[in-house]
């Protein structure tokens, strides 16, 4: 059996948007509709071995008809390898699935059972936008689990199929969906949902790893790696949007880093104008989230430590007064910023640009050449650059100046992301030992550049919201004791110089992992 793949968007928005999309002409006027009452039940074995290899299976009732679908995870976030197949009745028919993966995931003697549910009320229109056909579905309902006893999970989506035609059509109707109602780009399937439900995880927060498939070039892997971005962006982003949560934040934060290095990493294969404006757009509109990670990190950290050192010292506490209401203005930027219809524009813009962007067709030079190169080709090429970049800027680590440092760190920063990034494509058990030996001496250098760049943004801190924004209101204690906190995280500098070069000489020693 093939591997058909899905391509499809999905947006998340709330009821009142879907009654209004329903009434608008672009749905009114629809070639076709039609609605269905979709009942699934969704398997895996006792100890979740679909769900660890990254696939879903479900079986579907539409009517009198049962539907059987394996999904996989695909890239993450926009194309997904998927089986679909009428079956008899409702329990699963492995004996379809003979030619797609689920026999090496299951074994012989698995045994499935039935996780959760989902009921949706679906309503679907096919529109023509541009010269590509696009299944819209409006979907509405709920998760439901018996191991998460009375919770469930609501469901309200926009689902963008398409059927024939050019994704860049896909993302135009997007647009055009997005300036009728306010949506969010969705990233989050109804099995993980599932999943999430009856297990009652916590959100997950911190970046996952990048399934790269060994056959890939250079145009999926940064596909791929870019849709996880955005997708580790998003998850975090819907947290922020619930309440203040200090650790979302700061991995919001590491998403957007994320993002930006690949488009550092992958260079000019992936340039051109539209993708510029949008990079700059994304440093520029995001500035607030570092403001508040600062006063985040000054609050938990240094004001702690000064406390203990100086259990005496007044002066701590208007300090604290002045940074807290600092930050709660800092959060409230945060929140307008999620909350504008900007920033929902751009990631729209983002995952566009992403899959259907001019660097896509792009046929001057090489670059048809360079796209089609084998992903491993190119990630061991950029891998060793990189290495040799750490290696000849980290010289005499204990001598260099704050700016030299601080490129230095930029530069481990983009090393460490890229041995992630394509470290699905190492596979092995030496590959593996090398990968986890080379990111634990990378990690020793970057905690101790982290650490020196705290000194510079505390000392940042203290200029822009104390002594800058309060002035001679702060009062004199509140400044005496924002001086001495200032004072007090630069003695520890040298020891963290000795550290850092100490951890630079063990990563030039590390093998890369990549050879």
């Amino acid at each position: 059996m093939s591997e058909p793949r899905e391509i499809e968007l999905k947006l998340e928005c709330e009821p009142s948007d879907l009654a209004v999309l329903q009434d608008h002409p672009l749905l009114r006027e629809a070639s076709e509709q039609d609605e269905a009452e979709l009942a699934s039940v969704y398997y895996d074995t006792p100890d979740r071995a679909l769900r660890a290899a990254g696939f879903g299976l479900r079986v579907r009732r539409i009517g009198e008809r049962y539907v059987q679908t394996l999904k996989a995870e695909g890239d993450g976030l926009f194309e997904r390898p998927e089986w679909e197949q009428a079956i008899e009745g409702p329990e699963p028919d492995l004996g379809v699935l003979a030619d797609t993966p689920l026999p090496d995931i299951l074994g012989p003697d698995a045994t499935l059972a039935p996780l959760f549910t989902t009921a949706v009320t679906r309503k679907t229109y096919l529109v023509r936008q541009g010269s590509s056909t696009v299944e819209v579905a409006l979907d509405t309902g709920r998760i439901a689990s018996p191991a998460a006893g009375d919770r469930i999970a609501p469901i309200c989506e926009i689902e963008l199929e398409l059927k024939d035609g050019a994704a860049s059509d896909l993302f135009a109707l997007a647009h055009a969906v997005a300036a009728l109602v306010p949506v969010r780009l969705g990233v989050q399937t109804k099995a993980e949902r599932g999943y999430a439900l009856t297990a009652g995880e916590p959100e997950r927060i911190k970046a996952e790893a990048v399934p790269l498939r060994e056959d890939a070039n250079a145009a999926d892997a940064f596909r791929a790696i870019a849709h996880a971005c955005l997708r580790h962006m998003r998850l975090n982003e819907a947290v922020l949007l619930e309440r203040r949560e200090p650790g979302a934040l700061h991995q919001m934060r590491v998403a957007i880093r994320r993002l930006r290095s690949a488009f550092s990493l992958f260079g000019d294969l992936v340039e051109d104008a539209q993708g510029e404006r949008l990079r700059a757009e994304l440093k520029r509109m995001t500035e607030p989230l570092g403001r508040a990670r600062n006063l985040d990190v000054f609050l938990a950290t240094t004001l702690p430590a000064e406390r203990e050192r100086h259990p005496d010292e007044i002066g701590l506490l208007g300090l604290e007064r002045q940074l807290e209401e600092a930050r709660t203005k800092a959060y409230a930027e945060v929140e307008a910023l999620l909350a504008s219809e900007a920033w929902r524009a751009l990631v729209l813009d983002l995952i566009g640009w992403i899959n259907a962007g001019p660097w896509l067709r792009d046929t001057r030079g090489d670059r048809p050449v360079r796209r089609d190169e084998p992903a491993i080709d190119f990630a061991e090429r950029e891998l060793d650059r990189r290495r040799r970049q750490v290696k000849k800027r980290g010289r005499r680590l204990d001598r260099l100046s704050p700016e030299e440092r601080h490129r230095v760190r930029i530069a481990a920063k983009k090393l460490r992301y890229g041995a992630e990034f394509f470290a699905s494509l190492y596979s092995g058990r030496k590959a593996g030992r090398r990968h986890a030996a080379f990111v634990k001496a990378l990690s020793g250098l970057q905690d101790g550049l982290g650490a020196l760049n705290d000194i510079a943004t505390a000392h940042e801190v203290v200029r822009a919201e104390v002594v800058e924004e309060a002035g001679i209101a702060a009062g004199a204690s509140t400044l005496f004791a924002a001086g001495m906190a200032a004072a007090d995280v630069e003695v520890r500098e040298r020891a963290l110089l000795d550290e850092a070069a100490e951890a630079h000489a063990e990563l030039v020693d590390a093998k890369p992992f990549w050879r």
